[in-house]
């Protein structure tokens, strides 16, 4: 089987995952996930498909537009809910398994939501190789039984983004956005002007040109993690002292350029490792 044919199976896979079901919640972020998980649902199923969208101080602006706009493209039901993370006890602590308090808010608020408005299922936009991170959120959704079609359909995230940009998604090739919490070292409170310091700093690196970059927060020092072939611009004198001036502005006092240069996830290193495997696997096994 090649290439085109391995990725036909897996949407006819993901196609029949939705037949069955008469009605669904998509907690939807506007990434590409989500994105594609919402097209495809809405494809097979139309009006009964409703994206449901958490919004907070923790969302990123452009996350949050983002989902207006893909809901809007795709023609779906589009329900937004302001739920603000820090009010959940223990949050802003930002304990090691914050991910699991965020995503046990964010299915309860799917979860009232179908049972106030008759539906039936929950599904999110977890795809195979988020089993092999370090995602507490799954044991939320185990406990609020949400399913993961991407999963179960075996889509990794390139699956997912070579059929979205078929697709004509727009989404295909966005930068993997985690919400600004992801930002602190965890131990690191997580506070509403730490938020915005984070949130203008990445504003100013994209309008910069720099277009997939984190500003890891850690209280008087930002630590930028920037794509490994943009990190020279950084020492260019008017680049440096722009960055240098600007985000002094913003509220901190030092800035700091990782060598390393940008990792998705870099605060969950030496959590997991790659020969660590998935505490577990939420696909649907037969009973035999």
């Amino acid at each position: 089987m090649d290439v085109t044919e391995n990725l036909d199976a897996k949407l006819g896979r993901m196609r029949a995952i939705f037949a069955p079901m008469s009605s669904l919640i998509v907690a939807f972020s506007g990434g590409v996930d989500s994105t594609f998980v919402l097209r495809v649902a809405h494809e097979v199923l139309g009006g009964s498909v409703l994206a449901l969208t958490t919004t907070s101080p923790t969302m990123p602006d452009e996350d949050r537009e983002s989902a207006l706009a893909m809901a809007r493209l795709i023609g779906a039901r589009h329900l937004v809910v302001e739920s603000n993370e820090l009010e959940i006890p223990g949050y802003s602590a930002n304990p090691i398994n914050r991910c699991y308090l965020c995503k046990h808010n964010l299915f309860t608020v799917c979860e009232a939501k179908a049972a106030e408005l008759g539906i039936d299922e929950i599904v999110d936009g977890l795809n195979l190789d988020d089993l092999h991170d370090y995602r507490p959120g799954m044991q939320a959704a185990s406990e609020k039984r949400v399913r993961h079609p991407l999963v179960e359909a075996e889509m990794t995230k390139a699956d997912v983004r070579e059929l979205s940009r078929a697709m004509g998604l727009p989404t295909w090739d966005r930068p993997a956005s985690p919400c600004l919490s992801s930002r602190f070292p965890y131990g690191t409170e997580i506070t509403v002007e730490g938020l915005r310091r984070v949130s203008e700093g990445e504003k100013l690196l994209h309008s910069m040109g720099f277009a997939i970059a984190r500003v890891r927060y850690h209280g008087e020092v930002a630590r930028l993690e920037l794509e490994q072939s943009e990190i020279a611009r950084v020492f260019e004198p008017a680049v440096r002292e722009t960055l240098d001036r600007e985000f002094k502005k913003i509220g901190f006092r030092f800035v700091a350029i990782d060598l390393k240069g940008f990792r998705s996830g870099s605060l969950n290193e030496g959590l997991i490792t790659n020969e660590s495997k998935p505490a577990a696997d939420p696909r649907p096994r037969d009973s035999a």
